[in-house]
């Protein structure tokens, strides 16, 4: 349980899109508006895209509430996680194919280097050379959406740290 601890701590603070150690509706409202400012997406397409970047987050991450500490966030992954883990891993999957499917916006069902420094950005994110170096961790031109989606739902769910985990790596680094 310390080794997924310590990764949803990582994942706490990348949510954490306005660094005030708090999620929260502002950190919604940045990441979206950051997403769709660096996409240059206008009209109905940038409406879609912030009604569903807001729905992953009030769905997935703050479900229903206003804000959440990291101790609040923490508690909630762990009854979840305790309560059934194939269920866990379930939710996770599903939570990680709805953002990406947000961020794959020419639907080609792939993740390019620019889609991938953009979402990083649109969460706070503003290392290019490191969020560049953690692409190419996946060694492909083009990461199929799945294989990016796996890499997430690995690092949320699997509590084996003798596993690879290319995100929790990418975290180590200073993302």
């Amino acid at each position: 349980m310390d080794y997924l601890t310590k990764k949803w701590k990582m994942w706490f603070k990348s949510l954490d899109v306005d660094h005030d150690g708090k999620i929260s509706l502002q950190d919604v409202e940045e990441s979206r508006n950051k997403f769709t400012d660096l996409h240059h997406l206008l009209g109905d397409k940038a409406e879609t895209v912030r009604t569903d970047v807001e729905s992953w987050w009030t769905t997935y991450i703050l479900k229903g509430e206003h804000q959440l500490t990291e101790g609040q966030f923490l508690s909630n992954l762990t009854t979840i996680y305790k309560q059934d883990k194939v269920d866990f891993k379930a939710h996770i999957q599903r939570c990680f194919e709805m953002i990406f499917d947000v961020i794959d916006t020419n639907k080609d069902c792939s993740i390019e280097l620019k889609e991938f420094i953009f979402a990083f950005k649109a969460f706070g994110h503003e290392n290019e050379d490191l969020v560049t170096k953690t692409f190419k961790r996946f060694d492909k031109e083009l990461v199929p959406l799945r294989e990016m989606v796996a890499a997430w739902v690995q690092f949320v769910t699997d509590d084996d740290s003798s596993n690879r985990d290319i995100i929790y790596e990418v975290f180590q680094a200073g993302v």
